[in-house]
């Protein structure tokens, strides 16, 4: 994880900025950054409030970038909706973790790794963003889904979007479909893209790549049909940041 350090320094009368490099939000890995940034001289002398550092009347905001990314879906069934909320977790690998929900932009030189690699990442405990689509139900036989869409553009140094969606009586492929065409859309009007919003996903999808602006789309879904008993049914899709 990169953390970008935007901070007003009076001397110069300038808005400045650097990197620092730090392993995870993990409490070990951040006091280890502290170290890094005293290093830096003008920070020796510095306390912590609230993510901000304050030395005299210098303002430092820190800004938590991710560099890696990866994608798990999962499913669980209980009686009780929370214990099948935390059942759908352990499916998807992450129950061990603190999930921090965040908004749905992929980040400009994030690398997307496999989902073993990513969960080998993960430290018990640990501070961890993800962008989490969620849905349930205790109706039996009731089909309910859940996914992630991504959309990334050509330009690695640009951002991307990411997209969540949830939805009953529908299909995997359709759900999954609805939320790469969400993310795919918002990236599209982001990048200036002239198209039909009418249009059917999939010719929208051609004149996105054709453009050569838009290099990858794809969606990560998790669907299931409500418990013949009624317990309930949780479905979840998440991307997980790292």
């Amino acid at each position: 994880m990169i953390v970008q350090i935007l901070y007003a320094d009076n001397r110069r009368n300038t808005p400045q900025e650097m990197q620092v490099p730090c392993a995870s939000s993990d409490q070990a890995d951040i006091s280890q950054f502290f170290q890094n940034v005293g290093k830096y001289g003008r920070f020796v002398n510095y306390h912590r409030i609230r993510r901000t550092l304050i030395k005299k009347k210098d303002i430092v905001t820190i800004m938590l970038v991710p560099t890696r990314i990866f994608f798990t879906k999962g499913v669980g069934i209980h009686r009780d909706r929370l214990a099948s909320y935390e059942l759908a977790l352990r499916k998807a690998g992450i129950e061990r973790c603190n999930l921090v929900y965040v908004s749905s932009i992929f980040p400009p030189n994030c690398k997307e790794i496999s989902t073993p690699q990513g969960l080998e990442a993960l430290k018990s405990g640990g501070i961890t963003y993800c962008v989490m689509a969620r849905n349930e139900t205790n109706e039996p036989n009731r089909l309910v889904s859940a996914a992630i869409g991504l959309a990334l553009p050509k330009e690695a140094e640009e951002y991307g979007y990411l997209s969540e969606h949830h939805a009953y009586g529908e299909t995997k492929e359709r759900t999954g479909e609805y939320a790469e065409d969400l993310a795919a859309t918002m990236l599209a009007t982001t990048l200036g893209i002239e198209f039909d919003l009418n249009a059917a996903w999939s010719e929208r999808e051609q004149i996105y790549k054709a453009s050569g602006k838009i290099i990858k789309t794809k969606h990560v879904c998790q669907s299931a049909e409500g418990d013949k008993n009624g317990l309930w049914t949780t479905v979840i899709a998440v991307a997980v940041f790292l």
